[in-house]
């Protein structure tokens, strides 16, 4: 069982520690409920070798080194083959090369030198697997929260936290929506990948500076297209085959909606068009990827018509 008293040892002085000591209740009740395949992933974290890295590194990449040998590392390799598809990496751990769809770490070192993440408290809404909690402990961070309901995201973080001793990150099994209104517990907050999925952008906003302390910083990045502050698009059904995207604003919209929800000091640090060298099929996420979702007489357009995915990174802070 995943026990979170650390965690509540470290938010015992913050504006936090009321909703910290309930945390483990709300976790047993969730993963009380589970989903069917939870019990093969926890197996595959279990069947991890007891590797002990030498010289972690989260600063330049997530890669850990050290005495591991050719047993060990092919047991490594079949427990983290067993929690397969891999979405956001990469990972390297003991020289196996765990090459997942995204290139997370390009996406990384296009934002990470727009934020200042040194002894900052902080929140990673639709954490996925991890990886960028990682990062951002490498970056400096006191401490990194993740919450995604995901269970196989969950299992693969833990599966990467069995290599640390009493790490100041955790992953919760959690929606933004099962945290308590009014927070204000985080000097940042990110949300990377979720706004488009939802069918109130606007609330999802408001959900996130709720979260922040007064002074705190939002990292959001998300789809965009062109236009001007009037330019939103809705698609009809799919978009890039995805079912559940809702709204793609362009940057002036975005950062118009942003100062709307009550943040100042809005700006764009980053925009770029996703290529199909940072999001394709691998061994690790052997499944469709983007270059199936493009249309192929025109890369530019989706398999739908619509604007090839563009996504901007906007930073904003909680008055």
């Amino acid at each position: 069982m995943i026990d979170y008293t650390d965690l509540v040892h470290h938010l015992a002085g913050t504006p936090m520690k009321e909703w910290s000591r309930n945390v483990q209740q709300q976790f047993d009740d969730v993963y009380a409920i589970g989903h069917g395949d939870l019990p093969r992933w926890m197996g595959a974290v279990d069947a991890l070798p007891a590797l002990v890295p030498s010289t972690p590194e989260l600063t330049s990449e997530f890669n850990l080194q050290g005495d591991c040998t050719a047993a060990e590392r092919e047991q490594l390799h079949t427990a983290l083959q067993g929690l397969i598809p891999w979405r956001k990496g990469p990972f390297r751990l003991f020289d196996v090369h765990v090459d997942t769809e995204w290139r997370s770490d390009w996406k990384w070192d296009r934002v990470s030198p727009h934020l200042d993440l040194n002894n900052k408290r902080i929140l990673d809404v639709g954490c996925g697997n991890g990886y960028y909690m990682w990062r951002m402990l490498g970056a400096g961070a006191q401490s990194v929260v993740g919450v995604d309901p995901n269970w196989l995201f969950f299992c693969q973080f833990q599966a990467m936290r069995r290599f640390f001793a009493a790490p100041p990150v955790w992953h919760l099994p959690f929606t933004l929506e099962d945290l308590p209104e009014k927070l204000e517990g985080f000097d940042t907050v990110f949300s990377m990948g979720v706004l488009y999925h939802r069918k109130s952008p606007i609330d999802h906003l408001l959900a996130l500076k709720d979260c922040l302390v007064s002074g705190g910083e939002l990292v959001l990045e998300t789809l965009v297209i062109e236009g001007d502050c009037n330019q939103v698009l809705v698609p009809e059904d799919r978009y890039a085959q995805m079912r559940n995207v809702w709204f793609l604003p362009s940057v002036a919209a975005l950062e118009l909606w942003l100062r709307r929800a009550g943040f100042k000091d809005v700006h764009c640090v980053d925009i770029s068009y996703t290529s199909t060298d940072e999001q394709r099929s691998t061994e690790w996420m052997k499944y469709q990827s983007l270059s199936d979702f493009l249309n192929p007489d025109n890369p530019k357009q989706t398999i739908e018509g619509l604007p090839a995915p563009m996504r901007a990174v906007i930073v904003a802070r909680k008055p």
